[in-house]
């Protein structure tokens, strides 16, 4: 098909990730009048095994490449007429950009400064220029800093504060520093160039597909083979966590009703102190297991806690509610359980991408060919 036979034509860069590969299927399933590119360039953490399900999907399309590549990026938005962009494409895990700050500068930097301004030199060489477009920057809480702990322990939320779209920017990681660099870049792209652009600001998400680094499928995995929990510090440090399809419905709802020029934040409403979201994924898998309850606690091992460690993160969503009527679908406990039952029922996928073998899936399925 050509692309005028769709009515809009949408990259998705980062598609086979995590939290990219859920809002691929939600595109391509609920648009089939949309075609969804998929720009991935399939790094340790994208699996297009996430995908199985919508690979043949008629208004889907897949094409490997790196969004610091400026000619493969703007030969994309020709080849295939595109009128927006949501960039989820991030080297995301903070244990990581604390030992490899460089990859993060120039995937995160570079390749959002690359993606801004391939679209708009080919935004600005059609006749319609910037009308009917959008460019749509998924970002974290984790730019706004840290927060305090002002409450006692076991009362949640831990605090009177919370980040909103006015909080100034502090980030204390080379990651969230990259991602911050990254929102300057695309609000100076609007503010200079006149580029329609969206920012959102999400908390910690989990749920099925996850890559096994981080914290909740890592410790699923580790308890079903009765490995260490590593927990930093004292587990004391409190997050805000949402469902990643509650994610991917915020991100739809935004990229088709939210003002450009404006940020929205994406939160759970929903703090919780790792040691505590800890012990309720060890009950949760050890019931699951037939083990009783609470008997993997053995498993914990408290650790150094990691260089600049934010206390607290925890994000105030009304706008997103009030302005577009937003709100997560899920409780946490109910979240945990459909995320600990769909790993223990994915074990070959949790076996493959620990093992490494996921890698050959582009192969099998792509031959040696980059596109699809």
């Amino acid at each position: 098909m050509s692309g005028q036979q769709f009515r809009r034509n949408i990259i998705v860069t980062g598609g086979a990730g995590f939290i990219g590969s859920h809002l691929v299927r939600l595109l391509v399933k609920k648009y089939p009048e949309y075609r969804i590119i998929n720009v991935d360039a399939l790094t340790y953490a994208g699996n297009l095994a996430n995908l199985k399900d919508i690979e043949n999907c008629d208004n889907y399309v897949f094409r490997k490449a790196d969004v610091t590549d400026f000619e493969a990026m703007r030969r994309i938005m020709e080849d295939f007429h595109v009128d927006a962009i949501i960039h989820l494409a991030a080297e995301s895990h903070v244990d990581r950009s604390i030992k490899d700050p460089f990859i993060f500068a120039k995937t995160n930097v570079l390749g959002t400064l690359t993606l801004l301004q391939a679209s708009k030199e080919y935004w600005e060489s059609l006749p319609e220029k910037f009308d009917g477009k959008l460019y749509y920057q998924v970002s974290t809480d984790e730019v706004y800093g840290a927060l305090e702990l002002t409450r006692p322990d076991g009362e949640a939320p831990y605090g009177d504060e919370f980040f909103t779209e006015q909080t100034r920017y502090a980030p204390h990681s080379p990651y969230s520093a990259s991602k911050a660099s990254a929102d300057h870049f695309v609000r100076a792209f609007h503010d200079t160039y006149g580029l329609p652009v969206i920012i959102s600001n999400c908390s910690n998400n989990y749920g099925p597909y996850q890559f096994p680094e981080k914290l909740i499928p890592l410790f699923i995995n580790n308890i079903r083979h009765g490995k260490p929990l590593p927990v930093y510090g004292k587990g004391e440090n409190v997050r805000d966590w949402l469902y990643v399809e509650d994610h991917a419905r915020a991100i739809d709802l935004i990229f088709h009703r939210g003002t450009p020029g404006e940020t929205y934040n994406i939160g759970g409403f929903n703090e919780w102190k790792n040691i505590d979201i800890v012990r309720l994924v060890i009950r949760t898998v050890d019931r699951m297991l037939g083990r009783k309850e609470g008997e993997s606690e053995r498993l914990i091992t408290f650790v150094t806690d990691r260089a600049g460690h934010d206390l607290r993160y925890a994000i105030d969503s009304s706008k997103l509610h009030d302005e577009l009527g937003w709100e997560p679908s899920l409780q946490f406990e109910e979240g945990i359980e459909k995320t600990v039952r769909w790993y223990l029922d994915n074990q070959e996928w949790l076996d493959n991408v620990t093992s490494g073998e996921y890698e050959n899936y582009y192969a099998r399925f792509y031959g040696d060919s980059d596109t699809h």
